[in-house]
């Protein structure tokens, strides 16, 4: 009987199991075209999504029909811009909803989403692109029920980001990183919702940011009436980074807008509530901390928000006497005392204002004073402030835990006053700005955690209505020092709204070593490495920089008297002028480089004077592919190269294969070394009447071309004793090359028969003999090259020239002893072995000449 039974309950799991895996595949087109007729009927839009997936084991026992990728895409007048786009959207129901009719709607209890993007936009019109609901509103009589209906007992999202910025008032806010959830029953209209938010706010006016990824927390009951529109809070409880709030009051949604009646504070007046509204990046534990004094936040919120008006509220921010001391550090905040204020009387905008009455603390016998009043914020914000103080910098880690790899040391002097408005900052109009008073910077010392040192003797920066003047900028870093002094003419503009920052600094140096100025942070072994990111020159900069320096040590290069102008402004860095003497010559430069677009580029005139060709073109790897000098000339050279080409976007060095340009070249004082070059060797063995080792190159110009890793060399005329060479061909990057040279070479370098020979010529047969042509090509590699040449061609042809001339004489003076012979005389027997012995002479003398071609001339 059990048996049975266990058999009986199997058999019925089994047809459950299977039935849960089956139900879907049923009912997946019926809820796919319930939905896709919801949206069509209410909704004025561009709506897609990828699939309609029905699963009933994700939220058992209900059944969850999951949208994937679902986007809105607005129309005119917001044609073509995101509004909604949900990674998944889950719909939660009961399974018997899934059996209704095709005529019945199904009710939704329950709904989530994840990894969504949420795009409010206001135009200059004031529309905004969330309005997407049909504009008609005819009541329906065809007795249909709508689609699907909401009963929502609870809802959740994850990883949200909502975007609200309005193009009339240039207001952008974001909320990021957004997880909330509510649970309540929304079939009453009457409920209490049980809600738990977490995210992260930004808020930007105009160029001004105001917030920057604060993080918020909202734990809160709040009581609904649907009926009204109208959301009151109940028990609840926020933080602000972690500075804990409490609210009370109500927000109510009208017709004319929102109404707000909202009061909120601090729930104690512990100083701690100060510490936690630093954010978490820069703060710690406050466990452990000792405080004293007292710090609150009280304000409220009452009006109506509208297109024009905004709830009348004010905010302050106070503490008297506060102090707090961190366990573990040895010395204390004193003093502590802060008295804001951030009012609205009016419900306009432009009337909210913000006074920091005072901000003052002390560390040790360091007071530090501030004071600021922002007026007119929407539209054109009036700014008046003071700074006054002295800190130790030294002082700031040991009363605050500061995340810094090594101590600081120094001592921060300000005295500043600052009076201006944000309109006369936009135009330049520096005669409405009024700015005094300095800051300085003494005895400032930080090592990082490589080891690299930046010691500051000293620094002063004064300010003045038009301009920031740096005064004094002395410091030095590892081997390297450098003063700096120079102007910056639109500080404000830059600082607020993020307008070019204009200057021009002179900087002076004795030695300055590049690898100074470098990171070289290598990752743990653990951890993964990151791609290097990509360098950029800064948008913002516009700035001249006029420079000087005894040393310059890059690399493997020293650089003496180094001397010129930088220039820098949209994303590019241009050289004027930039000298120094290196490779026992000098070299000058001129050109830019720029990172604006996706690969950086740049575009160069060098001009070469004078500089050892060993020298330079070993140590330099442009250079070196380019013209392969190194180990085949001594000497030095003049040159003016020009070249552009992209850069490597992390290293910013040249590519290489990227190269295109021009070099022109003379050559002075300059030998050929033979003997320490494979190539010449090559040469040198197949070319037996020229002693490379004495061919002199002085004065020898040369002309190239080079693009796509190839080297193209115009031919050019060299000049051994009586004997003229032209050279022209090309090579690659990659060492390849195909060169030709041809040869003019008088036959008396031929061997010393050949001159034995022609010396016994007239002058006029000789002369036919002064030049003969050689060709030689050169392939294979610098390192393993090959050299072909016509030679044997040219002395078998010198050969035959040679013997046939000396027969035709022969022929000529036998025709003239024949004729004699006829004419009555007799030829004697000397005659005839004087005869045989020339012809002998003649065959024994070729023989000679033709092995002789082939002998190294002495």
């Amino acid at each position: 009987m059990l048996k049975k039974i266990l058999k009986i309950v199997g058999i019925v799991l089994v047809i459950l199991v299977a039935s849960l895996f089956a139900i879907p595949y049923f009912f997946k087109d019926q809820i796919k075209a319930k939905i896709t007729e919801a949206i069509n009927e209410k909704v004025d839009a561009k709506v897609s999504f990828v699939d309609a997936d029905l699963s009933l084991f994700k939220n058992f026992p209900k059944a969850t029909v999951t949208l994937d990728q679902l986007l809105i895409i607005n129309k005119a007048p917001f044609e073509g811009d995101t509004l909604v786009s949900l990674g998944e959207l889950n719909l939660n129901m009961s399974i018997k909803e899934l059996f209704k009719g095709k005529d019945e709607a199904i009710q939704i209890e329950g709904v989530s989403s994840k990894n969504g993007f949420i795009n409010i936009i206001f135009n200059k019109d004031g529309i905004g692109n969330f309005d997407i609901a049909l504009k008609d509103n005819k009541a329906k009589d065809d007795g249909k029920s709508d689609p699907m209906l909401l009963k929502i007992q609870k809802y959740q999202i994850e990883n949200f980001k909502f975007q609200y910025f309005d193009e009339s008032s240039q207001v952008r806010m974001v909320i990021d990183s957004l997880n909330h959830e509510g649970k309540g029953d929304f079939n009453n209209s009457i409920l209490d919702l049980d809600t738990k938010s977490t995210a992260k706010i930004s808020l930007d006016m105009g160029k001004i940011n105001y917030m920057k990824n604060v993080s918020l927390s909202l734990d809160a009951v709040l009581g609904i009436d649907l009926n009204q529109s109208k959301y009151t809070f109940k028990q609840n409880k926020a933080l602000i980074n972690q500075l804990p709030l409490e609210f009370d009051g109500f927000i109510q949604m009208v017709d004319a807008g929102q109404v707000y009646d909202l009061k909120f504070k601090t729930p104690t007046s512990s100083f701690k509530n100060f510490l936690g509204l630093i954010p978490a990046a820069y703060s710690s534990s406050l466990e452990g901390v000792k405080t004293t004094g007292d710090f609150t936040v009280n304000g409220f919120a009452k009006g109506m928000l509208t297109d024009t008006t905004i709830p009348k509220f004010n905010i302050a921010i106070a503490s008297n006497n506060g102090s707090f001391q961190y366990p573990n550090l040895p010395k204390s905040v004193q003093s502590i005392v802060i008295d804001t204020k951030i009012v609205n009387e009016t419900g306009i905008m432009n009337d909210t204002y913000v006074n920091l009455d005072k901000l003052s603390f002390r560390i040790d016998q360091d007071v530090f004073d501030a004071k600021a009043n922002i007026k007119n914020i929407s539209t054109n914000a009036l700014v008046d402030a003071a700074l006054k103080g002295t800190i130790n910098l030294a002082n700031l880690s040991k009363a605050y835990p500061i995340k810094l790899d090594k101590p600081l040391t120094g001592i921060l002097k300000a005295n500043v006053t600052t009076k201006f408005d944000m309109a006369s900052v936009e135009k330049s109009q520096y005669q409405n700005i009024n700015n005094a008073g300095t800051i300085g910077l003494t005895g400032f010392n930080y090592a990082d955690a490589n080891g690299k040192n930046m010691a500051i003797s000293s620094a002063l920066v004064q300010f003045n209505p038009s301009q920031v003047h740096l005064k004094q900028f002395n410091a030095k870093t590892g081997k390297s020092d450098l003063s700096v002094t120079g102007v910056l003419d639109n500080f404000y503009g830059f600082m607020f709204r993020k307008q070019e920052l204009k200057g021009n600094f002179n900087m002076t140096s004795n030695q300055l070593v590049v690898n100074d100025f470098m990171t070289t942070a290598t990752a743990p072994a653990t951890t993964e490495t990151k791609k290097a990111e990509p360098l950029k020159i800064p948008a913002f900069l516009n700035c001249t920089l006029t420079a000087k320096a005894n040393t310059v040590l890059y690399d493997n290069l020293t650089l003496k008297d180094v001397s010129g102008k930088m220039i820098i402004k949209d994303e590019k860095v241009t050289l004027e002028n930039v000298k120094t003497s290196i490779f026992g010559g000098t070299i000058g430069a001129n050109g830019g480089v720029s990172t604006k677009g996706k690969t950086p580029v740049f575009d160069m005139n060098l001009n070469l004077n004078q500089v050892d060709i060993q020298q330079s073109f070993t140590q330099l790897e442009m250079l070196k592919k380019i013209a392969p000098l190194a180990g085949i000339v001594n000497g030095k050279l003049n040159s003016t190269i020009k070249l552009n080409g992209n850069l490597n976007a992390t290293e910013m060095t040249p590519d290489l294969n990227s190269l295109s340009g021009d070099l022109i070249g003379q050559f002075l004082s300059t030998t050929l070394n033979a003997n320490s070059s494979t190539m010449l060797k090559a040469l040198s063995s197949n070319l037996k009447f020229i002693d490379l080792n004495k061919v002199n190159l002085n004065d020898i110009k040369a002309a190239l071309t080079f693009k796509d890793g190839r080297v193209n060399v115009k031919p050019f005329d060299v000049k051994y004793q009586d004997i003229k060479a032209t050279i022209g061909g090309t090579h690659g990057f990659d060492q390849n090359m195909d060169y030709n040279m041809k040869f003019n070479v008088p036959a008396k370098y031929l061997g010393t028969e050949a001159n034995a020979y022609i010396s016994k010529m007239s002058a006029a047969d000789a002369a036919k003999f002064e030049n003969i042509p050689v060709t030689a090509i050169v392939t294979g590699t610098f390192s393993n090259p090959k050299v072909s040449s016509d030679m044997k061609a040219v002395l078998t042809n010198l050969t035959m020239q040679l013997a046939k001339q000396q027969s035709d004489k022969l022929v000529k003076k036998g025709s003239a002893e024949l004729d004699k012979l006829l004419n009555g005389g007799k030829k004697t027997e000397t005659d005839t072995t004087k005869t045989n012995a020339q012809k002998e002479d003649i065959k024994k003398k070729a023989g000679d000449l033709i092995n002789g071609l082939f002998k190294k001339k002495n």
